[in-house]
């Protein structure tokens, strides 16, 4: 049987807190009423274990994997407490795990669910909760957490392919960096005490590459120093947000990538707008949740700011239409949902599109970059190739 955690007063006014068990927060009430006290707060007993895993954040794909799971046993009929069990044991990861059977607790506990999840901030998102709160009062919690699924690993296969998009020139790019320094810092010297012992005029090119080996090595601990330092005033200045507002614009206007960023925020806004009037919410709590979730700083202003014009009365295209950062066709679709009233699919659909446009940028990019990586690489070993080989050639030619 569950406990809960209580506070009452007695009859002559003093404070009382403990714990009973109980099959409810209401039998906890008569039953504290019945020993002659009046209950000013009682709320489930969390277990230790589950106060540790209130701090505990579960990874976005196994997120939606677990929406999933609990959206198809819900819709099936399966209680909620039986369901939220079932998924706990079907999961791999304790941390998750033990997130699940808390909620199931306090779910047993007679609680909503959307209380029990508001426990876990870092897990579960304010929209995360906010449709689940609306699938329960209109009780269709089973298709909201179909929906929520379906939005969630939408998001994840696009952040997902953002990242490989990024990972390989990346990785590349890094371990380029890594060779050109190893020969720079270790190889090189080698090579040059062999050459200064035959007291030979080197090549230019090859000359260059001491000089650089040289510079390197005198001054590489300085360089490390400095970009440590770097990285970290830049990691501070942008927690204070008009940095990182001005950051976020600049990046907005960097070619291709800003058009990429951009696109992402425009799909995650009209796909989190799309859910949330879906599912039932009114349109200004979706505005302000949808805003929300967008990630620059410029884009989100734009969205609150339409969200300020739609609470004045202007219809959410015209809103939209004003910011002047929210593409065409995004305030087309939208218009046209208002007027044939049907303004979640055509959101859907708008999110859908500007999906679909990223990713044909993303594999345009990648399928440019890749080949400039390869040239930008070829012609680094050809250089130091060249440094290398020009002084022996020269010898060769001497003894000859």
């Amino acid at each position: 049987m569950p406990e809960f955690r209580f506070e009452a007063v007695d009859a002559i006014g003093r404070s009382r807190r403990g714990l009973l068990e109980g099959p409810t927060a209401r039998a906890v009430r008569d039953q504290l009423r019945g020993d002659g006290l009046f209950p000013t707060a009682v709320e489930p007993a969390i277990p230790r274990g589950a106060m540790r895993s209130e701090a505990t954040r579960i990874a976005a794909p196994l997120l939606a994997l677990i929406t999933r799971q609990l959206a198809t046993l819900v819709a099936s009929g399966m209680p909620l407490d039986t369901a939220l069990a079932a998924v706990a044991q079907q999961s791999d990861q304790a941390a998750a795990a033990r997130v699940l059977e808390a909620i199931r607790d306090q779910v047993a506990a007679g609680e909503p669910l959307a209380a029990a999840l508001s426990r876990f901030p870092r897990t579960f998102s304010e929209l995360y909760r906010g449709l689940v709160a609306v699938g329960a009062e209109t009780g269709q919690l089973g298709i909201v957490l179909s929906r929520l699924a379906d939005y969630l690993e939408a998001r994840q296969a696009l952040r997902q392919e953002f990242v490989m998009a990024l990972v390989y020139p990346a990785l590349v790019t890094i371990i380029a960096l890594a060779v050109i320094a190893t020969l720079l810092l270790y190889v090189v010297p080698q090579i040059v005490a062999v050459y200064q012992q035959s007291r030979q005029a080197l090549p230019f090119l090859t000359r260059a590459l001491i000089a650089t080996s040289d510079f390197l090595r005198a001054t590489g601990g300085y360089w490390a120093i400095a970009l440590v330092a770097a990285a970290t005033v830049m990691v501070v200045a942008l927690r204070r947000e008009s940095v990182r507002e001005r950051a976020h614009a600049f990046l907005l206007r960097v070619p291709v990538m800003g058009t990429v960023l951009s696109g992402l925020d425009t799909a995650r806004f009209a796909s989190t707008l799309a859910i949330l009037t879906g599912s039932g919410a009114p349109l200004l709590r979706a505005l302000e949740t949808a805003a929300g979730v967008v990630w620059a700083r410029p884009i989100r202003r734009a969205a609150h700011a339409a969200a300020a014009h739609v609470r004045e009365g202007v219809s959410l295209s015209r809103a939209l239409a004003t910011q002047r950062v929210f593409p065409p066709l995004l305030v087309h679709l939208v218009a046209n949902g208002e007027h044939s009233g049907q303004l979640p699919a055509m959101l859907e659909r708008a999110a859908r599109e500007q999906e679909q446009d990223v990713q044909r940028r993303l594999t345009w990019l990648a399928a440019l970059v890749q080949p400039l990586l390869i040239v930008f690489m070829g012609a680094i070993v050809l250089v130091l190739v060249l440094a290398v080989m020009l002084p022996i050639v020269s010898m060769n030619q001497l003894i000859r």
